[in-house]
């Protein structure tokens, strides 16, 4: 059985380690057949993402399935630098032809801006929030734009922290939100090129990012208790609803926020 996403090159920015969202995407990409191109921030993560592409290669199933899938290049990239960007997309437009489909997964703030009090925001936070959360899916966008295939699909994560308060997400709130009406001006302005700007919105996950909220446990335990199924979401899940949007199954779907929260979303 031909695989979703077989034969096309997906770019996934924000893999930081084997917990990220990000990653748990790559893998289903490669799953379905798709040829990953991974961004990296900092000279730092080459070796642990060596070492995540490693974990490809062990897969026999996959290797039998996609002999080629664990032959992914790493391109370095600093979302907050505008020639930074610009070099990695030329980097990445000189490794395939085309671009069929673009996944963000970066967020950052800094973690005094994540505790006390809202009001308390500096304005260096929110802006660095803003920056990297938000505009850097906008600069990435307008960078790989000349790259992208008709009918591909960009895929980012947002969280119901842009549409209602989550206790100790403070600044991360507004920064959410700002990425969500991006993906709706994008949606409306690439969409004559033939492509697809989505989010998905995740409920939350213990990644090593989530670990920076305060009370970040007991905040799955009581969705746990909460939620129409009755429990949390996985990585992976999140990952299959990012190939589903990727994929020609999608190709009628723009400017969408796509749930992936057990539910959580409906009940308050």
């Amino acid at each position: 059985m031909r695989g979703l996403l077989e034969g096309r090159t997906i770019v996934v920015m924000g893999v930081a380690n084997e917990r990220s969202i990000a990653w748990a995407v790559g893998r289903a990409v490669a799953a379905q057949g798709g040829r990953l191109i991974l961004t990296y921030q900092g000279r730092r993560l080459v070796r642990r993402l060596e070492h995540l592409i490693g974990g490809l290669e062990a897969d026999a199933d996959l290797m039998r399935a996609y002999p080629g899938a664990a032959e992914v290049p790493l391109v370095e990239c600093d979302v907050t630098d505008d020639a930074a960007l610009a070099a990695a997309f030329a980097e990445i437009g000189a490794l395939t032809p085309a671009i069929d489909g673009l996944v963000h997964s970066i967020a950052w703030a800094p973690a005094e801006d994540l505790q006390g009090s809202f009001a308390s925001t500096t304005r260096e936070g929110f802006a660095a929030a803003n920056d990297v959360s938000a505009y850097s899916l906008v600069a990435a966008a307008r960078e790989a734009r000349p790259l992208m295939s008709p009918g591909a699909g960009i895929v980012t994560m947002t969280y119901a922290g842009s549409q209602r308060v989550i206790p100790n997400y403070n600044v991360m709130g507004p920064a959410k939100a700002s990425l969500e009406a991006c993906v709706r001006y994008l949606a409306a302005d690439l969409g004559s090129d033939g492509v697809r700007v989505n989010a998905v919105s995740a409920g939350p996950i213990h990644t090593v990012a989530a670990r920076t909220i305060k009370d970040f446990g007991s905040m799955l335990d009581l969705l746990q208790q909460h939620t129409p199924l009755r429990r949390n979401v996985t990585a992976e899940e999140v990952a299959d609803v990012t190939v589903f949007l990727l994929s020609d199954l999608a190709r009628a779907v723009t400017g969408e926020i796509v749930h992936v929260d057990a539910g959580a979303h409906a009940m308050t």
